[in-house]
């Protein structure tokens, strides 16, 4: 596979995009109240708001700069809007109406003519034609002015340098500032017939397309909640993407609440889900099938802290509840909870709904059901009331999940797996009651359910009771992993899932990601790698994790062209070469010599390349027959294969040791080292080592904590010590092709003792 991380557009193709076009609005708010945007129509959008508190506020925006879509598929910054009018017809119903105090406002922020940050007012129904919830608002940027009333209070607007501008909307009751509860309230708001002129309407986007590939999309709904799904999917299918979407239903903005005490807690009064999430998952799928995409909703035990009841949370012994380390965070729900665990089903029935509805198929995945374990002292979250009550009133107390256990520890860690397991198996059941014909979906994050400071953790994390056939599908995430190249615990990680739940790869599939913050970005490529390594492992679906980091850092997949994938088959040049083979290493020498007799040279290459004549080796006519054989199945010159250099396979003099080359110093951080052999201080490297051949040491001490990575690299679990001296001994094979696309042998010739000739030249390799 392949990537590239765009910065900026260049040569790509451009489009024009109308101003204001409905896609490309978002919206804001405060929580606890919910709010989300959809498009109805070409020229059309509704608003869908919950509001909880009198003081909620929630705001329609348009951005002159567009920082949401990928780098390739933003529409142009313009922020002179005086040259534009915006014209639409309004429509909304539980919400302060136009003509009233607090009505709908068109708050405009930038600059003025004098370049001083400000903000301007702009009471719509001061532009307004028809009654207070049905008008047509009519806006010339030019001559819109903030205020109240007209003329009394006009404040003149100067669009020449706008940043943004939203529609703020409140509920009857508006308080601003005020906690004190009023709902839920439900509102909506259309604008329809949405009409922008003149000649500062038309701005240009970006519309390149990626062709199709392989790799599939993973993105949530707390993250891209505030906008369309219009505007998701054109990114989606604009990069390439295909297939299946797995959409992760998020943790902090599906739920509708209660108030109580002060506080507002997860409820399912009026249904499980918030009427605006509902509305802009109706309209995610819809749109997603009609583009051909399909879906696997995601839905975890993780629930936003803050409106999670006290008794649903894990608890660690000393009562301390689980928390993530998100700001603000969140909490894990317990397994053993009733009312927690009913909830949850509700909530992956309510989704079943919307799929069915859709016309999606049903696929569910159940995303990284695990007890927590308190980063602060490895505590894990078996005590919660519920949980103590299931794994038997008084269960033995672990206070740190990295120590030795005992058998009553193990004991306690298998019970809470299996109590994990069977509500697991409680949600699964709960989709397929409304939707029979579901596919169930594990999602496991390796690092965490495999740590091996923690042994004995996967007891309780990836417990026995998920083995196949549990699930239909078994999804592998490792990003801890992954994003840092430490590829070898990921290969022993996978291994170890696979063993321990018997999902063949083709019954998995791989999460590859996630790059957390901008700074990060170098970490795009081992990422990609990973991708790579799970496809050639043969999983049925790679999926990128996440649509968030990929637009945000100009992540661009591609799939390479399937005879650069396939032009190295990794076998072995058949026969044994004895000492009749002739080899020629060559390099490429520029010598320029001057009148005087004095030569000037240069070196062009930076290590000789071998040419071999393996022909003086045929010794029978079954060599003959081996070799044509041979020579069809790599299509003469096209393929590349192995073979032994007679006179040069081995990192030194005798068997491979730890200590015969030097390969590097490490630096504290650094985890992959490539193989080289070197000849006086002219390097080779090497890029195909013989498997189990390969001794590595670090200051002369032999370890075996390393993977050994295609092409030839050794990838440490943990990253050698600054300044410690990395080394490596290893046979290994040459690279190479048949020199020419014609093989001629004869029968005659041979057997007269005249050997064929068969030249081949030495690959070189990254």
């Amino acid at each position: 596979m392949g990537h590239w991380l765009a910065h900026r557009r260049t040569v790509q193709p451009e489009g024009v995009l109308t101003r204001f076009d409905p896609r490309f609005w978002s919206v804001n708010f405060p929580r606890p109240m919910m709010a989300s945007v959809v498009t109805t129509a070409q020229d059309a959008l509704r608003v869908d708001f919950v509001f909880y508190r009198a003081g909620d506020l929630a705001g329609l925006i348009w951005d002159s700069a567009d920082t949401h879509d990928h780098v390739l598929l933003r529409y142009a910054t313009e922020r002179d809007y005086r040259r534009t009018t915006l014209r639409f017809r309004w429509r909304s119903g539980g919400l302060v109406a136009l003509d009233a105090i607090n009505g709908p406002t068109l708050t405009i922020e930038g600059r003025d003519a004098n370049g001083v940050a400000r903000a301007w007012y702009v009471r719509q129904w001061n532009y307004a034609v028809g009654d207070p919830e049905d008008a047509v608002v009519t806006i010339d940027f030019a001559s819109v002015a903030g205020g109240y009333t007209h003329p009394a209070q006009a404040d003149p607007v100067w669009a020449g340098d706008i940043d943004r501008m939203f529609i703020s909307l409140v509920a009857p009751g508006y308080a601003e500032g005020s906690d004190a509860p009023i709902g839920p309230v439900e509102g909506w708001a259309e604008l329809s017939d949405m009409r922008c002129t003149g000649s500062g309407s038309v701005l240009a986007i970006g519309e390149t397309i990626v062709p199709e590939h392989r790799l599939r999309m993973a993105t949530g709904y707390d993250d891209h909640y505030n906008l369309t799904p219009t505007r998701l999917l054109r990114n989606m299918l604009h990069l390439g993407y295909r297939g299946t979407i797995n959409h992760y239903v998020g943790m902090s903005h599906y739920f509708r609440l209660e108030e109580q005490d002060g506080g507002w807690y997860a409820s399912l009064a009026g249904g499980a889900l918030n009427t605006p999430c509902r509305s802009w998952h109706l309209d995610f799928a819809r749109r997603a099938k009609a583009l051909g995409f399909g879906l696997i909703w995601s839905l975890s035990y993780e629930l936003f802290d803050a409106h999670c009841w006290g008794d649903w949370k894990q608890r660690a012994h000393d009562g301390s509840p689980a928390l993530t380390g998100w700001e603000p965070p969140s909490t894990l729900l317990s397994p053993a909870h009733h009312g927690a665990m009913g909830y949850l089903r509700s909530v992956a029935q309510a989704f079943a709904a919307i799929a069915a509805e859709a016309g999606q198929p049903m696929r569910f995945q159940v995303g990284e059901p695990w007890w927590w374990v308190q980063p602060a002292g490895n505590r894990p979250c078996l005590y919660d009331d519920a949980a103590r009550a299931a794994l038997g009133g008084d269960p033995a107390v672990i206070t740190d999940i990295t120590q030795p256990m005992d058998a009553a520890r193990r004991a306690l860690l298998d019970a809470a797996g299996a109590l994990l397991a069977a509500s697991t198996a409680a949600l699964c059941d709960a989709v397929r009651a409304v939707a029979p014909e579901t596919e169930t979906l594990l999602l496991a994050y390796l690092p965490t359910v495999l740590d091996a400071k923690a042994p004995e953790a996967k007891r309780a994390n990836l417990p026995i009771g998920w083995a196949k056939p549990a699930f239909d599908i078994l999804q592998l995430e490792d990003y801890d992993w992954a994003a840092t190249g430490n590829s070898g615990a990921s290969v022993r990680g996978v291994a170890l899932a696979e063993a321990r739940l018997g999902y063949p790869a083709n019954e998995q599939h791989y999460l590859a990601g996630f790059v957390l913050n901008p700074e990060d970005a170098h970490q795009w490529p081992a990422i990609d790698a990973a991708g790579d390594v799970a496809r050639g492992r043969g999983v049925a679906e790679v999926f990128v994790w996440a649509l968030p980091q990929v637009l945000r850092d100009g992540y661009v997949h591609f799939d390479e062209q399937e005879d650069d994938v396939q032009a190295f088959d990794d076998v072995a040049f058949p026969l044994a070469l004895g000492a009749e083979c002739e080899v020629t290493p060559e390099l490429s020498t520029a010598i320029a010599t001057s009148a005087s007799g004095h030569e000037q040279r240069n070196a062009n290459w930076a290590e000789a390349r071998t040419r071999y004549d393996v022909g003086p080796g045929m010794r029978s006519e079954e060599d003959i027959v081996a070799l044509l054989a041979f020579f069809r199945a790599r299509m003469g010159a096209a393929r590349g294969f192995r073979l032994r250099d007679p006179f040069d396979w081995r990192s030194g003099s005798g068997e491979p040791r730890h200590d015969d080359q030097i390969l590097g110093a490490g630096d504290g951080e650094r985890r992959r080292f490539a193989l080289v052999k070197y000849y006086g201080e002219s390097a080779r490297r090497i890029t195909r080592p013989v498997a189990g051949s390969v001794r590595v040491g670090v200051n002369g001490v032999v370890t075996g904590a390393f993977t050994l990575d295609p092409g030839g690299h050794v990838t440490f679990d943990q990253p050698p010590p600054v300044g410690a001296t990395v080394s490596a001994g290893f046979a290994f094979d040459v690279p190479v092709r048949f020199a020419e696309d014609r093989l001629s042998v004869s029968r005659a010739t041979f057997l007269a003792g005249e050997a064929p000739s068969v030249p081949l030249i030495e690959l070189r390799e990254p």
